[in-house]
């Protein structure tokens, strides 16, 4: 999985692999293992190398701030729907960003939705994740249900 951040004007690429009950991260010739756990409202801690760090989070659609050690960073999450062959989203085909379990399910087959609406959530490592609509459009294919347990980019839904 990969992200994509802004720091001072500069855009990088962070590789991020799941482990068992974190991530192996990978930043230019650098890498690291991270496990999180829930924090207060807004709040990650997060094992980075064995040191604790605390910090907030705050979303908007595929954007994230991350703030600790008095500095912010923007997150842009690039994996979690279908890309075809030129990079870019060739259909609205929602994949799990991680394993995982449906803790609910927002919308039917034939529903019309708007962009940025959470369409089902899954829980992975204690977390959250909204699956969200990457566009306008109507539900084609719901693809799993609440209670079933998904694996990373297994197909969740499609959006026509």
């Amino acid at each position: 999985m990969k992200s994509h951040f802004e720091y001072k004007g500069e855009n990088y690429t962070l590789d991020l692999t799941p482990l068992g009950e974190g991530f192996h991260i990978q930043f230019g010739e650098r890498t690291a293992e991270v496990h999180f756990a829930r924090g207060a409202d807004g709040q990650v801690v997060f094992i980075l190398d064995g040191r604790k760090v605390e910090t907030h989070v705050s979303a908007d659609g595929k954007r994230r701030w991350v703030s600790f050690g008095g500095q912010t960073w923007m997150l842009e999450k690039t994996s979690g729907v279908a890309r075809g062959a030129g990079g870019g989203t060739s259909s609205g085909r929602l994949l799990a960003p991680m394993p995982g379990q449906v803790r609910a399910v927002n919308v039917s087959a034939g529903d019309a939705v708007e962009k940025g609406q959470t369409l089902l959530v899954l829980e992975a490592m204690k977390m959250e994740i909204r699956i969200q609509a990457p566009m306008d459009g109507v539900v084609g294919r719901l693809v799993v249900g609440e209670g079933d347990t998904v694996e990373r980019e297994e197909l969740l839904v499609e959006v026509d």
